[in-house]
């Protein structure tokens, strides 16, 4: 299946869309700019809409481009900060129930609901015969 790159670019107050191998459009909103490069390659090549894909991208300045980067790469980090606070929150709930306390006095010393301490007991692994006390 052939795949059109488009190069999406401001232009006063618009986008203008380079249809790779095709032609140039404009369309008021970005997020239009999919369907209208779809429209027009099927309608310029007459074939089906679904017979191709379309890939677009919006070409923004440099230092946009730098600051949405930095975002999704903070972002990413913090994705992986929070996996990481959920594994340690299920190691430590499932540490003080090995060692007896209930799941409201684990929520007690943990500052967190009854309710998402459960939670976090549902999701620790199984354990074996030999750790169950």
């Amino acid at each position: 299946m052939r795949t059109f790159r488009v190069q999406a670019r401001r232009r006063d107050g618009g986008w203008e869309l380079r249809i790779e191998g095709v032609a140039t459009v404009r369309v008021a909103r970005l997020t239009r700019a999919e369907a209208a490069a779809r429209e027009y390659v099927a309608r310029t090549l007459d074939a089906a809409e679904d017979s191709f894909t379309v890939e677009v991208v919006a070409c923004l300045d440099p230092e946009t481009e730098l600051m949405i980067q930095r975002a999704r790469e903070a972002s990413r980090r913090a994705e992986q900060a929070q996996r990481e606070a959920a594994r340690q929150a299920r190691a430590v709930v499932d540490r003080l129930h090995r060692e007896g306390l209930n799941g409201r006095e684990i929520a007690r010393c943990l500052g967190i609901s009854p309710q998402r301490v459960s939670q976090l007991l549902a999701a620790a692994p199984a354990r074996r015969p030999a750790e169950i006390r």
